[in-house]
């Protein structure tokens, strides 16, 4: 097809309308920009994000979100050095704060187009009335949520180890940030050794959240392995790590019992995660310097226990070898007198042990010899006293047969007068009579029924009946 260009930079086909070079087309953009009085000045509600400052000037992007905490909307904005400062002292003067990230605010300017750079806002004016915007009010009232949970300084309390080795990696496959952390981990000078293992996850949008909750999920599944969990995230535009803030994923890692660690974005950058770890670091780099020089902070202090070990050692061996010196300079001495007092000793002993040994040998025969007079003594009167008493025992021995015999003799005298009172005769006189069924005696009336025949004894007799 051909074409053909005109002065203004459009072409006309014959086949259908007109086709405009890309700067043609990006200048009647700027063109109806610039005409537009709206957009020559206006008012906008906006929040900031990813400020910084460059020569004077600030520069920045406003992002607008909905109920759901998404961005909706998005331009790049520029206050340039002739006004930054007048509006960074009226804001800090209003608010006691810096034109920084994560604030609402509102603000007066005009729409620019660029051929080369697109569409932004040069902002001249703004009014401080707008000082928090929905990033911060949203990671304030997460973290008051959590405090009211009790969660929020969990991770704080949990002991990190001396020297982590065993790190759980949160981190998005083939990111750069993720290289840095790799590769500034593995080149420390003094080649100290780390197992970091990379658990893939989505590090920004709306997936940020369960795809890292999804991580830690795997992650415990072996909570006493790891030493560490790592988060981290390289740098970007601050409205990409809005999925950080929450709510969820900050619960999740207030309660994860392992500590973590993280580091998101620049130094500039702060979420709500920054404020709920254990151990907040400035970027994926600096956490490898932590690791480092935890690493490096115990190999300091075992180095400096060895030291003091080997001097402590050293100290005592020398300690000793001057106090076995010592003893070895007055040992012979104290061993000769020693001696001399125990030949001494046994001199005396020697010569009091004849003297000793009669006077014990005259004290136990004395002993003795009233030993030996008592027992004669004591023999006669246990003999005396044995004589008696056999004869009593004679005289009683002689005397309890009669006795028992009749005792005996009063016993069955009583028993025959009872059976004699007790014998069915008797009975039978005082008026009693014994009635038998075969044979057996009657004692309960129960016991008989209609049609058995009975046996009734008198004294006179016996009478044959019949239960009816």
């Amino acid at each position: 097809m051909e074409t053909f260009f005109n002065e203004t930079g459009g072409a006309a086909t014959p086949q259908g309308p007109a086709v405009y070079t890309l700067s043609a087309l990006t200048s009647m953009v700027g063109q109806a920009v610039a005409s537009h009085p709206v957009l020559r000045g206006a008012w906008v509600v906006a929040e900031l994000s990813d400020v910084r400052g460059s020569g004077g000037h600030i520069y920045m992007e406003l992002i607008e979100k909905d109920s759901r905490g998404m961005t909706v909307a998005k331009m790049r904005a520029t206050i340039w050095a002739g006004t930054a400062q007048r509006l960074r002292r009226k804001f800090m003067a209003a608010t006691g704060r810096d034109l920084t990230s994560g604030i609402k605010v509102m603000l007066f300017g005009a729409v620019n187009h660029h051929n080369l750079y697109g569409m932004s806002f040069n902002i001249g004016e703004l009014d401080p009335s707008y000082t928090l915007g929905d990033m911060e009010r949203l990671r304030r009232e997460i973290l008051e949520q959590l405090q009211r949970e009790g969660v929020l300084r969990f991770q704080k309390q949990i002991p990190i180890p001396v020297a982590p080795q065993k790190i759980a990696v949160i981190s998005a496959e083939g990111a750069a940030g993720y290289g840095d952390f790799i590769n500034h981990l593995s080149s420390s000078p003094e080649g100290f050794c780390f197992y970091p293992a990379l658990f893939p996850a989505v590090m920004q949008g709306e997936r940020t959240s369960p795809s890292v909750c999804a991580a830690l999920d795997r992650i415990e599944l072996a909570p006493d392995f790891w030493d560490a969990v790592v988060i981290i995230r390289g740098g970007g535009a601050t409205s990409d790590l809005n999925g950080f803030d929450n709510l969820e994923l900050a619960r999740r890692v207030a309660l994860c019992p392992i500590p973590v660690i993280v580091g998101i974005g620049h130094e500039r950058d702060r979420t709500v995660l920054d404020d709920i770890a254990a151990i907040r670091c400035k970027t994926p780099t600096a956490v490898a310097n932590y690791l480092i020089d935890a690493s490096r902070d115990a190999l300091a202090r075992a180095e400096d226990l060895a030291r003091r070990i080997a001097l402590f050692s050293s100290e005592r061996l020398e300690g000793d070898r001057r106090r076995l010196e010592s003893y070895a300079g007055v040992l012979e001495p104290l061993l000769h007198s020693i001696l001399s007092s125990a030949g001494h000793r046994l001199s005396e002993l020697a010569a009091a042990i004849p003297v000793s040994l009669s006077a014990s040998t005259s004290r136990e025969h004395s002993r003795l010899t009233a030993i030996e007079a008592n027992l004669r003594h004591a023999s006669r009167n246990r003999l005396d006293d044995a004589g008696r008493r056999l004869d009593q025992m004679t005289e009683y021995l002689q005397q309890a047969p009669a006795d028992r015999l009749t005792d005996a003799k009063r016993g069955l005298d009583h028993l025959e007068q009872m059976i004699s009172v007790l014998s069915p005769a008797n009975t039978l006189k005082r008026g009693f009579s014994i009635t038998r069924l075969n044979g057996k005696a009657v004692t309960d009336s129960s016991t008989l029924k209609p049609g058995d025949h009975i046996e009734t004894t008198l004294l006179g007799g016996t009478v044959a009946s019949e239960v009816i």
